[in-house]
C-alpha cells in the first residue's frame, strides 16, 4: 500500500513519528515536498530503503500535487502534518476517492479571519475579528470598534509568527505595517483579546467516533509576544468545557483525524483561541504517544487508510508529564548549551533534545523558532515530574554572545 505524505522542511512529527509509523504498517510512502534535499538525507541516514521515496513537487499547490500523484505510483492514502497543507492533502484525496478531511474544514481552520466568521454565522462563538488585505493600509482598521487590547496575527500563519498585542490605534498601525514588511503578499487578522490560562484539546476521529486524548495547560513569554515556553499534560479537562470546543468542532466541520485546538476558560465558557487542525507538534505528539501507551501515529495513519477507529483505544490514564522549551532571550551565537540526553530520576523519565547547534547565530523572533531545546519529562506523579524539571534545567547552561 502506498501512502503519499505531503511536507514542507522536516519536522519531529514526520521523521519521528510518521515515517517510522509508516514503515510500522509496512507502507510505502512518496513524501511529496519542495524541499527534497532535506528530506532525503534524513531518509539516508534512517536507512528506509526503497520503502520511502522523495520527489520534489510545489505542494502548496493542490494541482500540481494531483498531478504528482496520477503520473506515479497508485495512491491508497493522502496525509500531512502539515498546518500549511491540509487543504491541498484534503483535495487531493478527495480527488482520489481517498478518504479526507472535508477540505472545507481544513481552509476554514486554517483561515483564522473565516474560522471567526464561520463560528459567529453557526452561534458557536462570536468573537470580534477584521481582516486586512495585504496590499491594504493599516489604518483602514482604526475606528470606534476595535476592542483595545486586541491581538494582531498573519491570517494564515503558525507557532504564533508575528502574533502581537497591541495597546492602541498608533501601536496597531505600526505592528501591521511591521508584519506588512516581513511578510508581503500576507493578509492579517486583528482579534479582540481573549485573556485567561491557555489550555489544549487533542483530538483524534474517523468520521465516526471522535476521541479525547487529553490535552496541555500552556504557559506563555510575557505579553506581548505569544510564546509557549512550557506545557503541562492535562488528563481530562472538565466535561462541560470539553462539550463546548467539540461543539465549536463540530461548528467546523472537524470530526476526521487529529486535531489540536487552543482555547481559553472565561467564566466557565470556552473560547476558542485556533484550531490546528493536525496533530500537536513540538514533540508533544511523541510525548502523547508514549504517555497515553498508545500507537498515536499509526492510528492516524490508519484512519487516513479508511480503517475505523477501534471503540476504546486502551489508553493509560495514569499518565503525567511537562514538556520546557528553553528559549534564547537575545540575538547572537550559541556559545555553550547541553548535548542530547535520556535519564530516569525518581521514577521520572526525561529527554532532552537540542534544537540549535551550538556555534550558530540566530536572530531573535519572539516565536518558537527562538526555542534552543526541548525537554520532555514523563512519570506518574507530577508532583515529582515537576520536581526532575526544575532539578534538570538548574544543572545545564545555555550561553549566547551577542
Amino acid at each position: 500500500m502506498r501512502l503519499y505524505l505531503l511536507a514542507l522542511n522536516p519536522t519531529d512529527s514526520v521523521t519521528e513519528g510518521f515515517l517510522p509509523a509508516a514503515s510500522r504498517l509496512g507502507l510505502d510512502v512518496t513524501v511529496l515536498t519542495d524541499a527534497p534535499t532535506a528530506h532525503q538525507e534524513l531518509v539516508r541516514q534512517e536507512r528506509y530503503g526503497d520503502r520511502v521515496e522523495v520527489v520534489e513537487c510545489d505542494v502548496r499547490d493542490f494541482r500540481a500535487v494531483i498531478t504528482r500523484i496520477a503520473t506515479g505510483h497508485a495512491p491508497h492514502a493522502v496525509f500531512t502534518n502539515s498546518d500549511h497543507l491540509q487543504t491541498q492533502a484534503a483535495l487531493a484525496a478527495g480527488y482520489f476517492g481517498l478518504p479526507a478531511k472535508p477540505w472545507q474544514a481544513a481552509l476554514r481552520t486554517k483561515d483564522k479571519a473565516q474560522m471567526r466568521r464561520h463560528l459567529a454565522a453557526a452561534g458557536a462563538d462570536t468573537v470580534w475579528s477584521a481582516e486586512l488585505g495585504a496590499a491594504e493600509d493599516p489604518v483602514a482598521l482604526l475606528g470606534p470598534a476595535v476592542p483595545y487590547p486586541c491581538v494582531v496575527k498573519p491570517r494564515e500563519g503558525v507557532a504564533s509568527e508575528d502574533v502581537v498585542l497591541v495597546d492602541g490605534p498608533e501601536e496597531l498601525v505600526l505592528r501591521c505595517k511591521e508584519i506588512q514588511q516581513r511578510r508581503p503578499g500576507a493578509a492579517l487578522v486583528v482579534e479582540e483579546y481573549l485573556p485567561g490560562e491557555l489550555y489544549t484539546l487533542e483530538t483524534l476521529g474517523d468520521g465516526r467516533v471522535r476521541h479525547v486524548l487529553g490535552g496541555f495547560h500552556t504557559e506563555l513569554s510575557p505579553l506581548p509576544w505569544f510564546i509557549e515556553e512550557r506545557m503541562a499534560f492535562v488528563p481530562a479537562h472538565p466535561e462541560p468545557v470539553v462539550a463546548q470546543v467539540l461543539a465549536q468542532l463540530d461548528a467546523l466541520g472537524v470530526g476526521f483525524g487529529a486535531c489540536h485546538t487552543e482555547f481559553v476558560v472565561q467564566d466557565g465558557r470556552a473560547r476558542v483561541i485556533e484550531v490546528n487542525y493536525r496533530a500537536i507538534g513540538d514533540q508533544c505528539d511523541l510525548l502523547l504517544a508514549g504517555l497515553l501507551g498508545i500507537p498515536l501515529f499509526e492510528l492516524i495513519l490508519r484512519v487516513h487508510l479508511g480503517e475505523p477507529l477501534p471503540a476504546d483505544l486502551g489508553a493509560r490514564s495514569d499518565g503525567r508529564a511537562r514538556l520546557e522549551y528553553p528559549c534564547a532571550r537575545r540575538a547572537g551565537t550559541l556559545t555553550a548549551a547541553p548535548a542530547a540526553c535520556e535519564r530516569t530520576v525518581d521514577g521520572v523519565e526525561l529527554v532532552y533534545r537540542p534544537l540549535r547547534a551550538t556555534g550558530e547565530w540566530h536572530a531573535l523572533h519572539h516565536t518558537n523558532r527562538d526555542y534552543l531545546g526541548v525537554l520532555r519529562a514523563t512519570g506518574t506523579d507530577q508532583a515529582a515530574v515537576d520536581r526532575a524539571v526544575a532539578e534538570f534545567l538548574a544543572a545545564q547552561r545555555w550561553e549566547i554572545t551577542p
